[in-house]
């Protein structure tokens, strides 16, 4: 019986739509919401608050993560969507992209690196 990658790459899909599916409803309640309504004070969302915010070694990890378990998820959901178009050249789309994922995926950990 030949080892198969699937548990990883649906493992990779499940926790990027649960993050997605969690976190963005977060971000766009205080981004939207609680910053204008003045739950949070108007320099909330300032560029010097921000920025301190973002260097900070949890929130780096943090953000990394959210970006890569979503273009994972979205990289799968390319590969299902195209076999349902009846695309059935599997591996030529699996390595676009999942190539296109870990690319970006690397892209997203040296800017996080760089903030």
């Amino acid at each position: 019986m030949a080892k198969s990658n699937k548990p990883i790459v649906w493992g990779l899909f499940a926790a990027g739509g649960t993050i997605s599916a969690f976190v963005a409803p977060v971000m766009i309640l205080i981004t939207g919401l609680l910053v204008p309504l003045g739950v949070f004070g108007e320099d909330a969302m300032s560029y010097e608050r921000m920025t301190a915010f973002l260097s900070h070694w949890i929130v780096k990890i943090g953000l990394l993560g959210i970006v890569i378990l979503t273009l994972w998820h979205a990289a799968h959901r390319l590969r299902i969507t195209a076999h349902d178009f009846g695309i059935r050249n599997d591996s030529t789309i699996a390595m676009g992209v999942y190539g296109f994922a870990g690319l970006f995926s690397v892209i997203a950990l040296f800017a996080v690196l760089a903030i």
